[in-house]
């Protein structure tokens, strides 16, 4: 009998608690007593806060880094819907690999470690250091059937959430998602659609590039996919494996895998944001374990963030993926976190200290 069923995911999905409380308080009580005006990092300190109750203690830990970029290939390009074959999908993951992607050069500045994760590549790949997670050599074209059965949308998820366990074991303390999928923006519009109840021309982008009459043709292509499968907005795993990939999947699982191992998960742009959205449907505690990173040009973007009640701290109009939005979150962190556990207090410079006079909203 396989146990990648929805029945042994949900059954997993029971063990996720609530981020810790009372370190959380203890962490905004530590953030008040610096020497600076309240609340004076804004967001930052905020998330400081949040990684504490994720970690289960005021004295957060950001030592050690990495983006899990998830690599696979998605039947719906036989449509037409991108300016690129899923060729590049191969290449690009083996550049990963190589140190030679933009995440890499991001990463390495960050201080951050790259995995790289082949979770449906089309094409067998060879380069060393590309993780074999493998579901299948890309999803089927969801405009004319499911892109996976729901037995492999929950092994991929499965495999994101053993991830972030292997992590963690290793001493990780800070997760970003990333992915690299050519079409992945055509299965993370349908989702959207469908998840927020919109209508397909209201979330869908240009993704990496497409012109006008792409675009028409992107959305016809999912309006068509919708209506061919009929998918329950209310049951998100059927969502997913009708219209998402293998790399959405993954990444559900990364965040789902946040939650039950305590790890922080950087959201990064749609098709991570998607993903995210589709890991709280599952398990609504999770949002409690991610981390918005930045606002997508993709128009789904602000409803998920909006969603989800987060909100990214970068407004740059990136559109890159690969996790570099999500990469760039991490130097940000690190500087709030320096002066967390650096900066003097009030009461070490003898002088009076700031005091609250309305509550401000904390993520």
């Amino acid at each position: 009998m396989s146990t990648y069923t929805r029945e042994a995911l949900f059954q997993m999905l029971e063990a996720v608690k609530k981020p810790d409380e009372q370190a959380m308080a203890a962490s905004r009580k530590h953030w008040d007593n610096i020497a600076k005006p309240i609340y004076g990092l804004g967001l930052m300190e905020d998330m400081i806060v949040k990684i504490a109750g994720i970690q289960g203690k005021e004295q957060v830990v950001l030592d050690k880094k990495a983006v899990i970029v998830m690599c696979s290939d998605n039947g719906v390009v036989a449509e037409g819907v991108t300016q690129t074959d899923s060729h590049v999908t191969a290449v690009v993951t083996e550049n990963f690999a190589r140190g030679i992607a933009s995440v890499n050069r991001m990463a390495a500045v960050a201080g951050a470690e790259v995995l790289p994760v082949d979770i449906g590549v089309a094409e067998d790949l060879t380069e060393p250091g590309v993780r074999s997670c493998k579901i299948a050599y890309g999803t089927r074209n969801l405009a004319k059937e499911p892109a996976m059965s729901e037995e492999q949308a929950v092994r991929a998820i499965l495999t994101g959430i053993r991830l972030v366990e292997e992590c963690r074991e290793k001493g990780y303390d800070l997760l970003a998602t990333g992915e690299m999928g050519i079409g992945n923006t055509t299965t993370s519009s349908a989702m959207a659609s469908v998840l927020l109840n919109l209508p397909v021309e209201s979330v869908t982008g240009k993704g990496a590039g497409l012109s006008a009459d792409g675009i028409r043709h992107k959305v016809q292509v999912i309006e068509a996919a919708i209506r061919l499968q009929k998918p329950d907005r209310n049951d998100p795993l059927s969502v997913l494996a009708g219209l998402g990939g293998f790399d959405l999947a993954g990444m559900t699982g990364v965040f789902l895998g946040g939650a039950l191992y305590h790890v922080p998960v950087v959201i990064d742009g749609i098709i991570s944001s998607v993903a995210a959205l589709t890991a709280a449907r599952l398990c609504p505690t999770a949002v409690g374990y991610m981390l918005a990173s930045h606002m997508s040009k993709e128009p789904a973007s602000v409803m998920i963030m909006k969603e989800l009640g987060l909100e990214p701290v970068i407004h740059g109009k990136l559109a890159l993926g690969e996790g570099t939005g999500a990469v760039m979150l991490f130097p940000l962190l690190e500087m709030a976190y320096q002066v967390y556990l650096e900066n003097s207090t009030f009461e070490n410079i003898q002088i009076e200290a700031y005091e609250h006079f309305e509550q401000e909203d904390v993520l």
